[in-house]
Order: structure tokens, then C-alpha cells, then sequence
């Protein structure tokens, strides 16, 4: 679980990135999900876009793609979604410790 001050740097971290993933209106799928996880264990962090075609909201689709791929959801903010998970051999980013 991340502190308020680790999701901070992660949204700071994050601002710049483009989001390299779409949802559509098919929704959070397996196959969405394999490549969501193929990706952040590169990345550590990534920015999924949904697009205004997606039936479902925008909060359960958030939620979806955090659990499917095992991650933080850091932050929704319009229609992008901040995933991160630190990587087990990739690891680039260095959290803030908590007190």
C-alpha cells in the first residue's frame, strides 16, 4: 500500500509519460491485461488512457486494470489511469520512505 506522500512522487513521476495503453469500448479483456502486465514490470509506472467510447466507468475500469495487473492505482484523473508496480528486475524507481 503506498502513503500519501509516495503517491505524490508517483503522480510527479508520471506527468510526463504518455499513455501507452488504450480501453475501448471491449473493455479491460485477458489479453489487455497480459500485455498491462508484460509492460509495467519494464516500466514500473504507465498511463493507460480510456478512451470515450468505453461502456464501462471509468472508476470500475480503473480498479479492473489495478487488480488484473496486481498494481497501485496512484491516480485517475480524467480518463487516464496512473498504474505502478515495482519490478522485481527492472528496478528503477525509488519510493519516498514512509515515517
Amino acid at each position: 500500500m503506498l502513503t500519501g506522500k509516495q503517491k505524490r512522487f508517483l503522480r510527479a513521476e508520471a506527468h510526463h509519460l504518455n499513455p501507452i495503453f488504450q480501453v475501448g469500448k471491449g473493455g479491460v479483456n485477458d489479453a489487455l491485461i497480459k500485455h498491462i502486465k508484460e509492460a509495467i514490470e519494464v516500466r514500473e509506472l504507465m498511463k493507460i488512457r480510456i478512451l470515450d467510447n468505453c461502456e464501462e466507468d471509468k472508476h470500475e475500469v480503473a480498479e479492473a486494470l489495478a487488480k488484473g495487473a496486481r498494481a497501485e492505482l496512484v491516480q485517475l484523473i480524467g480518463l487516464t489511469v496512473v498504474l505502478y508496480k515495482e519490478s522485481r528486475d527492472n528496478k528503477r524507481i525509488e519510493l519516498p520512505k514512509s515515517k
